[in-house]
């Protein structure tokens, strides 16, 4: 075995495999892949091997509409046989025509069919109780084990090396990177090491320290004795009965994910390790765990009840807590994941071998990656107990209709204000991000009456409080709790050359200003978009959104090392409460309270005494009204909080949630990462130019064009009560150009908002539209 290679990729199953081929295609040719076994024998051999495009994240369906275009070019048995997703309830096909929406926004095929039409194209169902259907002919089904060995060969033809039998003991970590992989058959010296290990890849992360948080889980499904004639049946999912098909020769294919799961481990313990001779191997039959799927798949086809079963596979799948993939490069510089693909890695086993080779060879991905970006997960899910609970929940309601506002359960709760307490006595309803429990909104500030309820999708999980806190937060003064905010201190010697690199803006200003602005990647996307206040000549305070905390956290450490800067890059998110007192009433309000001067102006900081609380407080906003986010010590967060509410109610003070401050960030036109801009948008698409300093050198600012193509624009809808949550098409003239980026009810404008990337030319007259929930609602361009 040779001693050293640029690139080794752990895991010969279809992950590994596509990876080490997509790397050839883009001229890496010193690439090992080692497999413990033979190529197939982790997950890849036992996989149904449907594949389904449409997603609800827009990069995963682009991931699996290009694994589609791939496979019909390899000797790997696929069959564009189509897709069908039968309702058998009113929501769920409310759910189907949504996302007939979202696939006209990729050009994908998708169209509703009548339930006659679907029971031509499998003949095998019946149409009791089916109250509608989608069919989308692009999709189909393919054996995973001759995909996998399709694109080895392509791998070893671009000049990768494979090897077989090879048992990985060991990662060597110096001073921050991966450097050697240790086996039983010698060390490789390395530069850059993927983890495609499948179930095993939290095994292989340990050793390199990282925490890959996956769970491996029983997935079970039958295949049948041959027992008709029909040739060319498309898969077919009937997700309200948790089932799906695919035809199998003269038979069927027949799984699902059943509500009482099963996590896999070697014991009692999801701390045990997998066994390690589990090599292209399968978990004994479970039949009882089975039946409820069983006996569903009868309802959709009755020949199930009679039909003789060849074999009942069940085999492990490594799931992660959200259901998404983890990808990208972890903590540790060079050592990448490709893992947890959730039962679903068929279908995105072409997108994720070229996202993931674009990542290592460019030293960023070409697409926006986040929902399934290692790093979303944060040091919480370093707890096996935590991962494991969230992945049983996933599985188990795998097929459930996601409504705007549904709130996971398990593992909560976890994080907590100091004032979360008082949040629950005064009729809090938390909703939860990364892990925090944060309010969305009190019933105790709910008004007789429904208000403005959206009709659909919009109007469940509806509450008329968010009006109230909205209309007191425009009027007199809002209290909110913004303590999950995501703080990153940036100090030493090289605090502020680094920052002024990563940064478009100015941010090495004088101390005591606050900065907002965007991190580029080197394509002028949006990395990160986030505040920077100056505390001192080498000391500064990154704060960003709950989410995105550990993302920009590992964006900075990784610039940092790149550049070699001599700095102290640390996430504080805990250790300081933030509130947030904003309206009309804020400044009256905070007089009462310090008797430190409040005449500093937007956009700086200063030291104040609240109360008997030390107070850090910036006048930023992210509702557009005037007011202060105020930090202090965890310690005093309770009795700031109080103090606060205190001296506000006489004055009308609300407390609200970040339900309203999501309305009123809609009407001010600020935007969010993830949504409305991030690593495919640039500053200048997004309307933000204002933050650009093309003056100074930063990181993607020779890629950047001040006057691009198309622009972020706002879109009143006609009707205010048809409410776009994302996704949604958006038209012109009658052809889709965009999809929503997000939208949601503004209360003081008494408006329908939506955001879309439109053609900086088009306006009023251009005839937008917005599909929503199948219906196209005329739409005006408005600043």
């Amino acid at each position: 075995m040779s001693d050293s290679a640029r690139i080794v990729i752990i895991g010969g199953g279809v992950g590994g495999a596509s990876v080490a081929y997509h790397l050839t295609k883009l001229g890496e040719r010193d690439v090992v892949l080692l497999e413990r076994d033979e190529l197939t024998s982790g997950s890849t051999f036992h996989s149904a091997g449907l594949v389904g495009q449409l997603r609800a994240d827009p990069t995963l369906t682009r991931m699996n509409q290009y694994s589609v275009e791939l496979y019909r070019t390899l000797d790997a048995g696929w069959t564009e046989c189509g897709g069908i997703k039968l309702a058998s309830t009113p929501e769920r096909m409310a759910e189907i025509r949504r996302q007939i929406g979202w696939a006209r926004t990729f050009g994908l095929p998708l169209e509703e069919i009548s339930v006659a039409e679907a029971a031509e194209l499998f003949p095998l169902m019946s149409t009791e109780g089916v109250v509608g259907a989608a069919y989308l002919p692009t999709d189909g089904q393919i054996d995973p084990s001759r995909l996998c060995y399709a694109l080895a060969a392509g791998a070893r033809e671009g000049g990768a090396r494979i090897r077989t039998k090879v048992r990985v003991l060991g990662l060597d970590v110096e001073r921050g990177r991966v450097t050697r992989v240790r086996t039983d058959q010698g060390d490789i010296d390395c530069e850059v090491v993927v983890n495609c290990g499948g179930m095993f890849a939290a095994e292989i992360g340990r050793m390199a320290g990282v925490r890959v948080p996956i769970v491996p889980m029983s997935h079970q499904y039958v295949v049948t004795d041959g027992f008709h004639e029909h040739a060319g049946l498309p898969t077919l999912r009937d997700p309200d009965l948790l089932v799906y098909y695919r035809q199998e020769v003269g038979g069927l294919v027949m799984g699902g994910y059943e509500r009482t799961c099963a996590p896999w481990t070697a014991g009692e313990s999801s701390y045990d390790a997998i066994p390690a001779g589990f090599n292209g191997r399968l978990l004994a039959e479970d039949w009882p765990r089975f039946e409820e799927i069983s006996e569903n798949s009868r309802v959709r086809v009755p020949a199930m009840a009679d039909v003789g079963i060849r074999k009942l596979i069940n085999g492990p799948e490594a799931f992660t807590p959200d259901n998404e993939f983890c990808l990208g490069e972890t903590e540790v510089g060079g050592f990448y994941v490709a893992a947890g693909f959730c039962a679903h890695g068929i279908a995105g086993a072409g997108g994720i071998g070229r996202v993931m080779a674009e990542w290592i060879v460019d030293g960023e991905p070409g697409m926006d990656v986040w929902h399934m970006d290692v790093r979303r997960f944060g040091a919480h899910y370093r707890s096996p107990s935590y991962t494991l609970a969230r992945a049983v929940e996933n599985y188990e309601t795998y097929y459930d209709i996601r409504y705007p506002g549904d709130e996971r359960a398990a593992g909560r709760p976890l994080r907590t204000s100091p004032a979360y307490g008082w949040h629950a006595a005064h009729g809090a309803v938390f909703g939860e991000k990364a892990g925090w429990e944060r309010v969305n909104y009190y019933t105790s500030n709910e008004p007789a009456g429904d208000g403005v309820r959206p009709h659909g999708w919009a109007g469940r999980n509806w509450s008329p409080a968010v009006a109230a806190e909205h209309h007191a937060t425009r009027t007199t003064a809002g209290l909110f709790d913004e303590s999950s905010f995501a703080k990153i201190e940036v100090t030493g010697p090289g605090a502020a050359s680094l920052l002024e690199w990563v940064c478009a803006n100015r941010v090495a200003r004088q101390v005591g200003d606050v900065t907002y602005t965007q991190a580029l990647n080197r394509r002028g996307g949006i990395e990160c978009d986030f505040t920077v206040t100056r505390r001192g000549e080498r000391e500064f305070l990154v704060v960003t959104g709950t989410a995105f905390g550990s993302h920009d956290l590992g964006w900075l450490r990784k610039q940092a090392r790149l550049r070699g800067a001599d700095v102290r890059i640390a996430d504080v998110t805990g250790s300081r409460a933030c509130f947030a007192l904003w309206g009309p009433r804020a400044r009256d309000i905070l007089a009462t309270l310090t008797p430190d001067p409040l005449d500093f102006p937007f956009m700086t900081a200063r030291e104040l005494t609240v109360g008997d609380v030390p107070v850090l407080a910036l006048r930023v906003t992210f509702v557009g009204e005037f007011g202060w986010e105020l930090y202090c010590s965890t310690e005093y967060g309770l009795g700031l909080w109080r103090t606060l509410w205190r001296a506000g109610e006489p004055y009308g003070l609300v407390a609200g949630g970040y339900r309203a401050i999501d309305s009123l960030r809609l009407e001010k036109g600020y935007r969010v990462w993830g949504a409305d801009i991030g690593p495919e948008t640039t500053p200048y698409e997004a309307g933000l130019g204002f933050c650009v300093k093309l003056d100074k050198e930063f990181l993607g600012r020779d890629a950047l064009d001040p006057d691009p193509p198309r622009r972020l624009r706002r879109l009143a809808l006609a009707d205010p009560r048809a409410v776009a949550l994302g996704n949604e098409p958006v038209r012109l003239d009658g052809r889709v150009v965009a999809r929503v980026t997000s939208g949601g009810y503004g209360h003081t404008a008494g408006q329908s908002i939506a955001y879309a990337y439109l053609e900086k030319d088009a306006d009023d007259a251009s005839g937008v539209e917005v599909e929503v929930e199948g219906a196209w609602v005329p739409a005006t361009v408005v600043t």
